[in-house]
């Protein structure tokens, strides 16, 4: 189950990396595809928060933050379902 769940995210992460052009995230969608990708992937927060002039580095840590305690395998999860709202149907392309 969990090899099964690991393909299937690793499937979800390169089809959002080959998003086709005509489907646009919104910043909130790409902000929390990123803090589950960094969760799934690395797990808690593991640097300092940026400074207040790096405003999209800041962005991107507190997402990141936000999963904080968040398991990898519940990431894994979490970051599918927003692909799947994103895109319903992407898994059968």
């Amino acid at each position: 189950m969990a090899n099964e769940l690991k393909e299937h995210f690793e499937r979800a992460s390169q089809f959002l990396r080959d998003l086709p052009k005509d489907i646009k995230m919104t910043d909130q969608q790409k902000l929390r595809s990123y803090g589950l990708y960094k969760q799934a992937t690395i797990g808690d927060v593991n640097t300092s928060r940026p400074g207040m002039f790096s405003m999209v580095e800041r962005a991107k840590w507190d997402a990141w933050k936000e999963c904080e305690g968040m398991d990898m395998e519940a990431a894994e999860q979490a970051y599918i379902e927003l692909v799947d709202d994103i895109y319903p149907g992407w898994a059968e392309k």
